[in-house]
């Protein structure tokens, strides 16, 4: 299976630094007939320490949100531009998104999602660039929650920009925001 090809490429990866100081490296889960994809940026403390993703605080509120448009965990992937932590949880290097990010981009070929949903900044920022949107990036405060549409190989993609959930961790008044954003995605089950 072409998922599990990756996966294996993953966890023998050595392109960055990163694989120096991981204790596993997070591959994504999910669905792989998925019809909604979430990107986020690298995996945090409790993601390297399980090897799965968002399931830390962030996490919980992931599935709150998904929660609360009726969509299930297992119905959608999950995903990272980055597959290691990055020391201290600091933002990803260059060279790190420019090692990392072809896994990624090989998970989508094979995934082939009618929808991404980019969680943060550089989540954003990557998928948007890599969708031909580099023109209309901006700061995730101006973006989150907009649908982009791109003409893929593989159909017509969403692109949905939104908030990491760890902002709600970390300033809950965000929650009602994210909640709002995710509403876009009820409609958006089926693709």
């Amino acid at each position: 299976m072409e998922i599990e090809k990756i996966k294996d490429k993953v966890l023998s990866c050595r392109k960055c630094e990163l694989w120096k100081t991981r204790t596993n490296p997070v591959f994504g889960e999910g669905d792989i007939n998925a019809k909604i994809m979430f990107v986020g940026e690298a995996p945090g403390y409790n993601e390297d320490k399980t090897g799965h993703p968002f399931c830390g605080k962030a996490g919980k509120v992931l599935d709150r949100l998904l929660g609360s448009v009726n969509i299930k965990r297992n119905e959608v992937f999950i995903s990272n531009i980055l597959k290691c932590r990055p020391p201290n949880n600091r933002n990803p290097k260059d060279e790190e998104i420019n090692a990392c990010s072809p896994f990624l981009d090989k998970q989508i070929s094979v995934i082939k999602p009618s929808t991404i949903c980019c969680l943060g900044n550089f989540a954003a920022g990557y998928i948007m660039k890599k969708f031909g949107l580099k023109n209309r990036v901006q700061g995730i405060s101006r973006l989150h929650g907009q649908v982009f549409l791109h003409n893929s190989l593989f159909g017509k993609l969403r692109i949905i920009p939104l908030y990491h959930p760890a902002a709600a961790v970390y300033n809950p008044n965000m929650l009602e925001v994210l909640r709002e954003d995710f509403k876009v995605l009820s409609d958006k089950k089926q693709g």
